[in-house]
């Protein structure tokens, strides 16, 4: 329901524009985010975006990521510039949806993303 793409390797200072596209019976989606999860620690959330386009930040990425939504696609990006080695994590996407069957909560299946210094 949630495919998330853009991830890659990238050195310290770089940027990279991760995707998120949802398809399937959605209604309306209320709120679409970005966490992070890396290696050996828990899943954490950067940032949120909701109708009309309301965004909210974890401090260590405000600054330095900008998410946004394409309202018409159902697809919602994160915009990560300035990257640090400890950005290096899988990045997941995560819509909270009104459907038919009332309110669901969709993941995507991750993104890497690998920084080096």
């Amino acid at each position: 329901q949630l495919q998330a793409s853009g991830g890659g390797l990238v050195q310290a200072g770089g940027s990279l524009k991760l995707s998120c596209a949802a398809s399937g019976s959605f209604i309306v989606i209320e709120l679409m985010a970005w966490y992070r999860q890396a290696p050996g620690k828990q899943r954490e959330l950067d940032a949120t975006i909701t109708r009309p386009s309301n965004t909210n930040y974890a401090d260590s990425v405000k600054d330095r990521f900008t998410i946004s939504g394409d309202n018409a696609k159902d697809t919602w990006y994160l915009q990560v510039n300035s990257l640090k080695p400890e950005d290096t994590a899988v990045y997941y996407c995560y819509a909270n949806a009104v459907t038919t069957y009332g309110t669901r909560n969709y993941w995507g299946q991750g993104t890497q993303v690998t920084v080096s210094s």
